[in-house]
């Protein structure tokens, strides 16, 4: 298991061997994910979509089309900009 440490200002810095497997660079991207066992995931936005096809898939889920995926995002969107 690799470990890091927060600091005060809640910085992070990724150890190397994580960057490595990441292909992460100075100025990389990464979106932070918690999938619905609640665990975090740490997904670097220097991959292609098919690279991240699947990972948040849970046993028994159906895939979504393409015009429901722009249903719920447009609903998400309205229900956010209500707050």
């Amino acid at each position: 298991m690799v470990q890091a440490r927060v600091t005060q200002k809640g910085q992070v810095t990724i150890p190397k061997q994580i960057r490595e497997y990441l292909h992460l660079n100075a100025g990389s991207k990464i979106d932070f994910v918690i999938d619905s066992n609640g665990d975090v995931r740490v997904i670097p936005l220097n991959v292609t979509a098919e690279t991240l096809s699947g990972i948040l898939h849970r046993e028994g889920m159906e895939s979504a089309s393409l015009p429901q995926m722009e249903q719920s995002i447009a609903e998400a969107a309205s229900d956010w900009t209500r707050h």
